[in-house]
């Protein structure tokens, strides 16, 4: 997936200042990886762009608005706040950009146990499948219906939102397969890996002992991989479509 060739410039995706440092002013990400993770995730970002504006304008008959990429590390302030890296990648749609810490590549391989270059490729593609549903209106109506939900309802509602981001990365997984990747069989472990790592209950049994559902947000490992298969599995922006949001496709 590295070894993908857009022909993009990386400046024209990172915008802003790439490089932040947290409260302490350092990081614990070397010059070395920074400049790689730069590198892997502008080509990732790159094939997103040229694969969503297709299927934008083959499915939905619709022209794809490209998101842009901040790197970061320790903490960001974005339209959506000041945000520490301890939460993870984000897409703060007041924006439209996509917030990744440098450090989380080496937290999903050594501390979620999900390595590969496509489970890191996994994690940009979903973060992109909300800029997909800003662009479409479901952030719009989602955050209409949460703000007069009650809690369990509005957790419930976040548990749909993800997970229709999850499906959207499959989408793109599938298309960009046919275009420009080879996927085999190693390369789907380590995105279905990822899906798994980042389940709301795994979290919870490995920071606390125990789960609890109502308080779930991002759906379970088993939900997550559901959802990235739909994507992956069909290609198309429809096979996203939950209960809980107006269609699309």
């Amino acid at each position: 997936l590295i070894s993908i060739f857009t022909g993009i410039d990386p400046t024209q995706i990172i915008q802003g200042t790439p490089i932040s440092t947290g409260p302490t002013g350092q990081s614990n990400v070397s010059s070395e990886q920074q400049n790689q993770s730069i590198e892997f995730v502008s080509e990732v970002l790159g094939d997103t762009e040229v694969t969503w504006s297709e299927i934008f304008r083959d499915q939905l008959g619709r022209t794809y608005i490209d998101p842009k990429l901040v790197l970061f590390t320790g903490a960001v302030q974005s339209a959506c706040g000041l945000t520490s890296a301890s939460i993870g990648p984000f897409y703060c749609p007041g924006d439209q950009k996509i917030y990744l810490d440098l450090s989380f590549f080496s937290d999903l391989q050594q501390t979620l146990g999900a390595p590969g270059d496509f489970a890191r490729a996994y994690v940009i593609a979903h973060e992109v499948g909300h800029h997909v549903q800003t662009l479409v209106g479901t952030t719009d109506y989602f955050d209409a219906e949460s703000s007069q939900a009650s809690q369990a309802e509005a957790n419930q509602l976040s548990v749909a939102y993800e997970l229709q981001a999850d499906c959207y990365a499959g989408v793109w997984a599938n298309r960009s397969s046919q275009s420009n990747l080879i996927l085999n069989n190693t390369d789907i472990q380590e995105g279905l890996n990822a899906a798994s790592a980042v389940g709301d209950d795994r979290l919870q049994m490995e920071s606390q002992g125990y789960v609890v559902p109502d308080s779930f947000t991002h759906g379970t490992s088993a939900q997550r991989v559901e959802w990235f298969s739909k994507g992956l599995d069909s290609g198309k922006v429809s096979s996203c479509n939950c209960p809980q949001f107006p269609p699309v496709g």
